[in-house]
């Protein structure tokens, strides 16, 4: 197969707590990657690295760590090169020995999204400036993540074709090899075989993690590294996890987002004096049970229902939705999700968020069926992206013109054929160290926790797979590290998860 390399090596000294120089004869002279690109149509070289020195106190210790921002090529089955895809890869230094060492290859979602949430927001070294609740403040930036996680895994950040800096680099190349399920968890599966070659980490502990349609793309690549690269993992992990390919139509589809219902509620005192003075953990459990035991099945019934039934059952879902029973009624006992976030504190002006309804927006006019537009995604949009920009540029020296793509063109995507749920399953089965950790914030409207209870319900359908399942909740939304309170939850949970999933040394993997 014939690869065509670039090697761009760019050794800098960066450190939050001060800065250090390093000069090394070895070295390579600095490549100006703006000047390539350029000359080939603003498109960054297929196979490029640029490595940066940093400093890091994260969990009680002091380290240094390596950061390498590249690209690595996609070829097709003549090995042709056709697209690149960037990455970030942070290695921490002192480590002898990397068989030990866990390597995590994250991926966020969209399908359309660049590496930068999980990246500055959760895991990755460094973090992007917000306050304790999540919310933009300036002047923009990054600083230390105390939280990271790369005290015990090296991390890999890849950002799928038109993601981030990733491009396609043929313009005779198929989309349909890059834009669907199926061919999106075929075509990461064969680039992260490569990298972890290129990288020397095969007989690393080795963890997927994905975030929204990053969990679609995991579930299914889990099962796709076993049975095309024979490729073996020892976790994945699911942060708002999307259905998974996994069948709920009519009454459950329907039914599973009262919980969330109540959480957003139960956030914005808006629900009855009775339930708003308990705590979240003592509402929750009675709304799922109120869900799966009567909600479903009075949906169920449809227009066979009494008038006495439908008016009690509109009385209960007013009590735990906290809208008024007249408009539950008129929507036939089920809440459209956008209009619940329209509707909720209507009265008051508001709007409530999709991704995370503890963030409020402000509409045009108060009537209407949905929001006007997504108030937490424009905040996140405003702290982000000149964070990331910055970080990527002026922190990991990664110099080009081309536009990040915070959201990029994937559009058609061929969703057909959905089956990531079964292959986590499969993966699961067939693999006796595989483990699985879920991720869900409570106050998600567009992943929303309880459906991913009902999605590891049917996952582990035959109940042989408890001991190897965990979900943990938190109270914020779609990504609950933004507020810090759970930013330091959801590491530690991570982190157990990482270390207790490895087997011992020399024990043998075997049911």
């Amino acid at each position: 197969m014939e690869k065509t390399f670039l090697l761009v090596f760019l050794i800098a000294a960066f450190s939050f707590t001060g800065s250090r120089a390093q000069n090394k004869a070895d070295e390579k002279p600095k490549t100006d990657i703006s000047h390539l690109e350029k000359s080939e149509g603003l498109r960054l070289p297929p196979d490029t690295v640029v490595v940066t020195d940093h400093e890091a106190a994260i969990n009680g210790q002091h380290f240094t760590y390596t950061a390498t921002a590249g690209t690595q090529p996609v070829w097709d089955k003549d090995g042709k090169v056709i697209a690149s895809l960037f990455y970030v890869y942070y290695q921490r230094n002192d480590v002898k020995d990397r068989e030990d060492r866990p390597l995590l290859i994250s991926f966020n979602g969209g399908p359309g999204t660049g590496s930068v949430w999980q990246d500055i927001g959760f895991t990755g070294p460094v973090r992007l400036k917000v306050s304790d609740e999540g919310y933009p403040v300036q002047p923009y930036g990054v600083t230390a993540n105390p939280y990271s996680i790369l005290d015990i895994a090296d991390i890999v950040y890849v950002n799928p074709v038109n993601c981030g800096f990733s491009r396609i680099l043929d313009p005779k190349a198929d989309h349909g090899v890059f834009f669907g399920v199926n061919a999106d968890i075929k075509y990461l599966s064969d680039w992260i075989s490569t990298f972890v070659s290129r990288e020397g980490r095969w007989r690393s502990p080795k963890f997927l993690l994905g975030e929204s349609y990053g969990t679609t793309r995991v579930s299914g690549m889990a099962d796709a590294l076993q049975n095309a690269e024979w490729m073996y993992l020892d976790g994945v992990i699911l942060v708002s996890p999307t259905d998974l390919g996994i069948k709920r139509d009519g009454p459950v589809n329907e039914a599973l987002n009262l919980p969330y219902y109540a959480a957003t509620a139960w956030y914005h005192k808006a629900l009855s004096p009775d339930l708003q003075q308990k705590d979240l953990a003592d509402i929750l459990p009675q709304v799922e049970k109120y869900t799966i035991n009567d909600y479903i099945p009075v949906l169920a019934r449809g227009g066979s229902l009494s008038v006495q039934d439908k008016e009690k059952a509109a009385e209960m879902i007013s009590k735990y939705s906290g809208l008024p029973e007249k408009h539950i009624l008129q929507h036939n006992l089920i809440i459209p999700p956008s209009f619940f976030w329209k509707d909720l504190l209507r009265d008051s002006g508001y709007t409530v968020g999709r991704l995370d309804s503890r963030y409020l927006g402000e509409d045009e006019e108060n009537a209407g069926t949905h929001p006007d537009y997504n108030a937490e995604l424009t905040s996140w949009l405003d702290a982000f992206t000149p964070a990331i920009n910055y970080y990527l540029r002026d922190v990991l020296n990664f110099k080009t013109d081309l536009k990040y793509n915070m959201f990029g063109p994937v559009f058609p995507w061929d969703d057909k054929d959905n089956y990531t749920g079964e292959q986590l399953r499969s993966a699961m089965l067939s693999n006796p160290a595989l483990h699985l950790l879920v991720m869900s914030g409570y106050y998600d409207g567009a992943c929303e926790y309880f459906n991913a209870k009902y999605s590891m319900w049917q996952i582990d359908s035959n109940g042989k797979l408890k001991n190897r399942m965990e979900w943990k909740g938190y109270r914020s939304g779609h990504m609950m590290y933004l507020r810090k309170d759970d930013l330091k939850k959801a590491s530690e949970d991570l982190r157990n998860f990482i270390e207790s999933s490895i087997p011992p040394k020399g024990q043998a993997i075997r049911y």
